[in-house]
């Protein structure tokens, strides 16, 4: 089938809004309601394994203490932390204080003005989506994507394919018709059990992670003087990751050894 979209994971993938951004909000959130948590760099890579600020907040509870988190108030208290998190997010993002990865402007803009439809999976909120487009992309930012499919969309979180599902139907395309960009291995199993081809752009909680079957595994999309690194369709690849290139690991795959 011809490709004729592309869908985004956001947290990691479209910007790294994790280490300095989302763990410091969450900080802030933690410290503003008395908490005596905190989850420093290494502790939120772990983390990273749960899908979904909710889910990470309460899993991180009752870990440490599974008495507590079984209080009747507890998934209030979460809501209230989350909602509170998510405003010192917000006020970070708004500020410009979180990035795009490098070529990830250059890669949306090429397949727009080539055609292709752009879609966002995700399980951040979509105040956070709408925030982060706005602040890097401008006025237009959300206009480029067709379909936001974010936290709430959908009952399962990543690693469950739901959201991806979701998106498809929104678009009316079938998996194949499709590639998604992701940065994580759950959002990887996320994209690969809905069917859909994945290009891995890893950063530094997720450059050890293994990802089967993934149609590459970059370091990132790389800029002109600033070449990204990995593997692609199976084979050492070093470049400026664009359209072209991405068709070629398709039709690389899809004619095999």
């Amino acid at each position: 089938m011809t490709i004729k979209a592309l869908i985004f994971d956001v947290d990691g993938t479209l910007a790294e809004t994790e280490r300095d951004g989302h763990r410091v909000a969450f900080n802030r959130a933690f410290a503003d309601a008395g908490l005596d948590w905190h989850w420093d760099p290494e502790h939120y890579g772990d983390l990273l394994a749960v899908t979904g600020g909710k889910e990470r907040m309460l899993h991180h509870w009752q870990t440490i203490d599974p008495i507590e988190a079984q209080r009747p108030d507890s998934l209030g208290l979460i809501n209230r932390l989350h909602q509170q998190k998510n405003c010192f997010y917000s006020q970070m993002v708004a500020s410009g204080s979180v990035a795009l990865r490098a070529g990830v402007r250059r890669v949306l803009f090429e397949a727009r003005d080539r055609g292709y439809r752009l879609g966002v999976a995700t399980t951040t909120t979509p105040a956070n989506v709408d925030v982060l487009l706005r602040s890097t992309l401008g006025g237009e930012g959300a206009n480029l994507f067709e379909c936001i499919g974010a936290g709430g969309t959908v009952g399962k979180k990543k690693p469950a394919p739901d959201i991806y599902r979701w998106v498809l139907r929104q678009l009316e395309l079938q998996p194949a018709e499709c590639i998604a960009f992701e940065d994580s291995r759950p959002g990887l199993l996320s994209a690969r059990q809905a069917g859909i081809a994945t290009v891995i752009t890893h950063n530094g909680y997720s450059c050890d992670d293994a990802f089967p079957d993934a149609l590459a595994v970059l370091d990132g999309l790389g800029e002109p003087g600033s070449p990204a690194t990995g593997v692609a369709a199976g084979h050492p690849w070093s470049g400026v990751v664009g359209i072209d290139q991405i068709l070629g690991w398709v039709e690389a795959r899809s004619a095999g050894p």
